[in-house]
C-alpha cells in the first residue's frame, strides 16, 4: 500500500492510453486510475486485500479493453474455492467501468491472520481466470480462461497470454491508497507490454524484447499509482533513451448500469409465489446492487407480469 499527502491532477488520472516506443517491435498499454477505482472500491466496505484484488482486477480489464476495436464490453474475472470465491471487474469501451467481490468473512480474516500479505493465489485458491468478450446481442460472448497461477493477478494474466493467444506479455499491476484534504481515496494503475513477433523483414525480436522485460521490471507499484507523477513522465523514466511516446487516452469512469427498471424486469422473471416470498416486513422487496451497493425498495404492485392480452 502506497500512502502520500499530495493533490491529485485530474488532468492526469482516470485514463487508459497505448504507449509506443520509437523503432521497438513493442506495444504498451498505461492505466492511471484515480476517482474511478475509489468510487468502485469505496462502494463496499471490503477489507484492503479484497479491495486490492478487485483494484488490480479493474485495472487489468481497462489495459485490455481499452485496446478492443469493438463497441462492447471486456470482463475480467476470477473465481475459485479461496476465501475470496468471486472477482469480476466489468469494462465498456465507452471507457465505463464497475467490479464487485463475493468473500467470506471468517476464512479470509483466517488467512490474514496467517499471512501478512496473501496474494491472489491465496485469496482464490484453486479456481479459474476468465477474460469474456461481450460484443452485444447480436454476437455470441467468447471467453478464454486458464488456472488461476501466481501472487498477483498480473501473473493470472500475463499467463492467460502465452496460454490462449501466445503472445508474450508482461503485465504490471498496482493499488493503493492516498491522504488528501477530503481523506484516504485509492487509487491504481497498470502498464502492459507485448513483443511483436518477428519476420523476415523485422527480423528476430528476442534481444528488443528482453531489453524491454528489464526496463518493464523497474517500474515501482509507487510510480503506478503516484498522483503526482504524469503517464508522459512516468514512460520517459522509463523508456527515455530510445524515445517513448503516449497515444489516444481513453477517459475512465465509474459507472453502474443499475436501475430501479432493471430491477423491476428481473423480479418479473420470477414467480410470483416466489416473489411473494421476498416481500419483508415492511411490504416491499429488498434488492441490492452488488456493485455499487445501491439499496432499492421495491413495492410488489409494481412487478406484477402484465396478462397476456394486455401485451398485444
Amino acid at each position: 500500500m502506497t500512502d502520500a499527502t499530495a493533490p491529485i491532477n485530474a488532468l492526469h488520472d482516470d485514463l487508459a492510453a497505448a504507449f509506443q516506443i520509437e523503432g521497438w517491435p513493442v506495444r504498451g498499454r498505461l492505466v492511471r486510475m484515480g476517482d474511478a477505482i475509489n468510487t468502485i472500491l469505496s462502494s463496499h466496505d471490503y477489507p484492503l486485500p479484497v479491495a486490492h484484488l478487485l483494484g488490480e482486477a479493474c485495472a487489468l480489464a481497462a489495459l485490455v479493453g481499452s485496446a478492443l476495436k469493438f463497441d462492447g464490453r471486456l470482463l475480467v474475472q476470477a473465481q475459485g474455492d479461496g476465501p475470496v470465491r468471486y472477482v469480476l471487474a466489468d469494462y465498456g469501451t465507452d471507457g465505463t467501468m464497475r467490479g464487485f467481490c463475493r468473500y467470506d468473512e471468517g476464512e479470509l480474516k483466517a488467512l490474514c491472520d496467517s499471512k501478512d500479505a496473501p496474494g491472489a493465489q491465496d485469496l482464490l485458491g484453486k479456481g479459474l481466470f476468465i477474460m469474456t468478450l461481450d460484443r452485444g446481442p447480436d454476437f455470441e460472448r467468447t471467453q478464454g480462461m486458464t488456472p488461476i497461477e501466481g501472487d498477483s493477478l498480473s501473473s493470472c494474466a500475463e499467463h492467460y497470454f502465452v496460454q490462449s493467444e501466445q503472445i508474450p506479455t508482461k503485465v504490471n499491476l498496482a493499488v493503493g491508497q492516498i491522504t488528501t484534504d477530503t481523506g484516504t481515496q485509492y487509487r491504481a494503475g497498470g502498464a502492459l507490454i507485448q513483443v511483436i513477433a518477428g519476420d523476415e523483414a523485422r527480423g528476430s525480436t528476442e534481444e528488443i524484447w528482453d531489453r524491454t522485460r528489464a526496463l518493464f521490471s523497474t517500474l515501482s507499484d509507487d510510480e503506478l499509482v503516484d498522483p503526482t507523477l504524469t503517464p508522459e513522465t512516468l514512460l520517459y523514466r522509463l523508456f527515455h533513451e530510445d524515445g517513448v511516446r503516449l497515444e489516444g487516452p481513453t477517459a475512465l469512469k465509474a459507472v453502474c448500469r443499475c436501475s430501479r427498471e432493471r430491477i423491476v424486469t428481473v423480479l418479473q422473471s420470477f414467480s410470483e409465489e416466489d416473489r411473494n416470498e421476498m416481500v419483508e416486513d415492511d411490504g416491499l422487496i429488498h434488492a441490492n446492487c452488488e456493485y455499487c451497493s445501491t439499496d432499492y425498495h421495491i413495492d410488489p404492485s409494481e412487478v406484477v407480469v402484465p396478462a397476456p392480452e394486455a401485451l398485444h
